[in-house]
């Protein structure tokens, strides 16, 4: 009798729990706490940590109730497309900057074109974590 119910003891689910969209979330729109609940379900490929989702932009719209992923997620947007962007020259102790036009939309790290306004040429460049768009640099 014992090994009967040390059976159905193991055999018994585990139960997991899963991060859900409380609300419909936007594309573009930052995460906040209020946005997430989690609900005694495993779901496939949801998070189930809500500390992994707040603070970052969701990249695709999330609808009440469907699971959280960490692939609909991506690091805060610093850059939209056609902001004025500072644009710095870093070569060695050398720095210039002057003012751009972005041509795309990024999170820090990303690589964008940007159109250097003096010059009217177009360059490529990744974002730093202060917005400025660093042409020349790989830090």
């Amino acid at each position: 009798m014992l090994r009967v119910l040390l059976l159905i003891a193991l055999a018994a689910p585990v139960s997991a729990e899963s991060l859900v969209a409380t609300r419909t979330i936007r594309a573009k729109t930052l995460i906040a706490p209020e946005d997430l609940t989690l609900v005694n379900a495993e779901l496939p490929g949801a998070l189930t940590d809500p500390a992994l989702a707040v603070g970052l932009e969701a990249r695709v719209s999330i609808y009440a109730g469907k699971p959280v992923r960490l692939g609909d997620l991506g690091p805060p947007t610093l850059v939209e497309r056609n902001q004025l962007v500072t644009l710095v020259y870093v070569s060695g102790g050398l720095a210039i900057s002057t003012e751009g036009r972005a041509l795309a939309r990024g999170a820090d790290g990303d690589q964008i074109r940007v159109m250097n306004l003096g010059s009217r040429n177009t360059v490529t460049g990744r974002i730093g974590p202060d917005g400025a768009v660093y042409v020349g640099w790989n830090g």
